[in-house]
């Protein structure tokens, strides 16, 4: 497996992965549009040239970041590559001098895994919240929120 930064040209097979999981109930779609505006957050999975996963870190403050879209595909589901993408993306937000990771996520149990812990979503900054007002969910928000300190 190789990871490497997304490029704009791997947009539409990002938005099916992405999306595929989404219909699944694992995780909220995302737009096209989300997908080109945030491109360069995205690191992308790959394995003998095809994409198997995909996420993005999403810096929100001096100290504070958001691990978003995390997809993997389905044929390649518990063979570590989740674990790899959030591995290498706490590794960018160390180097960025980030301290703090979260994710909103359907899959709490996952991240517990990767030494997550749930928190509750009233403990987030408001500023975590300023995307929401787009989201299909809003104001129901139903994720669970998960954080560790690097």
């Amino acid at each position: 497996m190789k990871l490497r930064k997304a490029r704009i040209s791997d947009v539409e097979e990002m938005m099916v992965l992405i999306n595929n999981n989404a219909e699944q109930g694992l995780m909220l779609p995302r737009s096209r549009n989300m997908l080109y505006e945030n491109i360069r957050e995205f690191l992308l999975a790959e394995v003998d040239g095809q994409l198997v996963g995909v996420a993005s870190l999403h810096i929100l403050w001096c100290d504070l970041a958001e691990i978003r879209a995390l997809a993997v595909s389905s044929e390649y589901k518990r063979r570590g590559i989740g674990t790899q993408i959030v591995r290498a993306l706490e590794e960018e937000a160390r180097e960025l001098g980030c301290s703090k990771l979260f994710a909103l996520t359907y899959q709490p149990e996952f991240f517990k895994y990767c030494g997550y812990e749930e928190v509750s979503k009233d403990q987030m900054p408001q500023k975590v919240w300023t995307e929401c007002i787009n989201c299909i969910k809003f104001p129901n928000c139903d994720e669970i929120a998960v954080s560790r300190m690097l």
